[in-house]
């Protein structure tokens, strides 16, 4: 996934809900990216809001990065999705309403930067 290539990017290398949020965005080809893009998010948006609540990092990622226990409940949410509805495999549209789910400070702050309501 795009959201390994966030990992350079942020302060902490580890595998959270922001780096994720950055790779479903990143992602353009899956529906995720597509319904964020039409609420008036970019990757590059994103990522300078995350970079001003998070830092940003000058390392290389050069290891496989493990989830943070709130990027595995991503998944874990992610997966009830795609169970729910039916569907062979996880794809972005199911780790966004994981992302959204799980109600991570970081990556849910910046949705709520562009105006995404959680309320309704």
């Amino acid at each position: 996934m795009l959201g390994l290539y966030e990992w350079p990017f942020m302060l902490e290398l580890k595998g959270s809900t922001e780096q994720l949020l950055l790779g479903l965005i990143g992602e353009e080809d899956g529906i995720a990216a597509q319904v964020l893009k039409s609420m008036g998010i970019s990757l590059q948006q994103a990522r300078i809001e995350v970079e001003q609540i998070i830092g940003r990092s000058s390392d290389s990622v050069s290891v496989e990065i493990p989830l943070t226990p709130r990027g595995k409940k991503v998944l874990k949410l992610a997966f009830e999705e795609t169970c729910q509805f039916r569907y062979k495999y996880i794809d972005t549209e199911h780790l966004l309403l994981g992302l959204i789910r799980v109600n991570e400070k970081v990556a849910v702050r910046v949705l709520e930067i562009f105006g995404i309501n959680f309320d309704n």
